[in-house]
């Protein structure tokens, strides 16, 4: 699934959200309440990022169950948006939601380094973590990026088929990261399109922020 729509993008820009979007996939369909069990939540916060999941296509109800007991799934196996979006609302949106998937690939990688001593000796061996400074064009890095995604591709039925998974296989995260190093000291170039420079913009709006309290009333006045 693809993503241009602004609300879309704002929408997924969610920790929880993501987190909820990521366990779908990788577990089928869960309740409100099973996904909150596996997530730290509420099964009433679960329920409610669920329907603003629900909102832009990104999840569905799998049938059967009622309330917080209804089945969803995710309705893609991934998803990605342009690396440029035309317009400056798009543009922000997108921006937001690549500071949250990089926020939570970082905890992520965290939580292997803390845990890594506690994992079998093949796996440590196994897992990578590199960098590399190699001087590119802009073509060059692209094409790098297609021939290194390419090699994954003999994988990626396994994930909708888990009968293909070899014994001893684990959910492996390939974090796929090439970008221009930015002179320390020295702005980055602003991204302009015809719209103008891009805006930041709140992640939540007034119809997807998260249910709290009422509001306590005004004192009258004296």
């Amino acid at each position: 699934m693809e993503l241009r729509d602004a609300r879309a993008l704002r929408a997924l820009a969610h920790p929880t959200r993501l987190k909820l979007v990521g366990l779908l996939r990788m577990r089928g369909p869960m309740t409100a309440t099973q996904a909150a069990r596996e997530l730290g939540e509420t099964p009433q916060r679960c329920t409610f990022h669920l329907g603003q999941l629900a909102k832009y296509g990104l999840v569905e109800e799998a049938g059967g169950g009622r309330g917080r007991e209804r089945p969803w799934r995710a309705t893609a196996s991934s998803t990605s948006w342009p690396n440029v979006m035309r317009g400056q609302e798009a543009a922000a949106a997108s921006q937001l939601l690549e500071g949250v998937v990089a926020e939570q690939h970082f905890e992520e990688l965290m939580a292997w380094v803390d845990h890594k001593l506690e994992e079998p000796e093949e796996w440590q061996q196994a897992a990578q973590l590199n960098d590399a400074l190699v001087y590119l064009t802009a073509d060059e890095l692209a094409e790098l990026g297609r021939r290194v995604w390419s090699l994954l591709e003999r994988y990626e039925e396994r994930n909708e088929r888990p009968e293909l998974r070899p014994d001893g296989s684990r959910p492996v995260a390939f974090l796929n990261l090439a970008f221009p190093r930015i002179r320390r000291g020295r702005a980055a170039p602003e991204a302009v399109d015809e719209a103008g420079p891009a805006t930041p913009v709140q992640p939540r709006t007034a119809d997807d922020s998260e249910p709290g309290p009422p509001a306590e009333p005004e004192a009258a006045g004296g």
